[in-house]
């Protein structure tokens, strides 16, 4: 919390937070790379050795930036993210894991479709009479460039299979 009393995510704990994430990839990354072999054998260096080292660094840069801001915790004390803010990046970011969700189990036209068309109807404040049709354009858009001329087959789901698009 700043000294002004607003209430929100101090910047000190956001420094925390992602310094011990990213600690955590690099201990990932040196286990699997040990499990890979990170030694040097007599025909060289195993598999993971390069990767052991890189995720020694970033587990060497991640304490660095947490004695950081341990150190500087007076100077990062103001708020990072408030109530407001953290509202209008989850009306940003909701949306694209529902449309993650939807893409794995309909396929990636339908859940283009469909988030386009709520994006637009519910962000963009457009009537549903111009968002669903500019959700379905959107998405034989994207089916033209990848399909037909990029010959990139997309994740489909059961709607493609009753169209017989496979």
């Amino acid at each position: 919390m700043s000294s002004d009393g607003a209430r929100g995510i101090s910047r000190f704990a956001m420094e925390i937070l992602v310094a011990t994430a990213t600690a955590a990839l690099g201990v990932a990354v040196c286990y699997g790379a040990t499990e890979a072999g990170a030694g040097w054998t007599e025909m060289g260096p195993d598999a993971g050795y390069f990767p052991f080292y890189i995720g020694l660094l970033i587990v060497f840069g991640s304490v660095m930036n947490i004695l950081l801001a341990v150190t500087r915790q007076r100077k990062l004390g103001g708020v990072f993210i408030d109530g407001r803010r953290i509202k209008s990046v989850a009306s940003f970011l909701l949306p694209l894991v529902a449309y993650a969700a939807v893409s794995s189990f309909l396929g990636l036209y339908v859940g283009t479709a469909l988030y386009i068309a709520f994006a637009m109807h519910f962000q963009g404040r457009y009537k549903w009479w111009i968002a669903v049709p500019s959700g379905l354009a959107v998405a034989a858009f994207f089916f033209l460039v990848f399909e037909m001329g990029f010959k990139v087959p997309l994740l489909k789901g059961p709607v493609e299979a009753w169209f017989g698009i496979y």
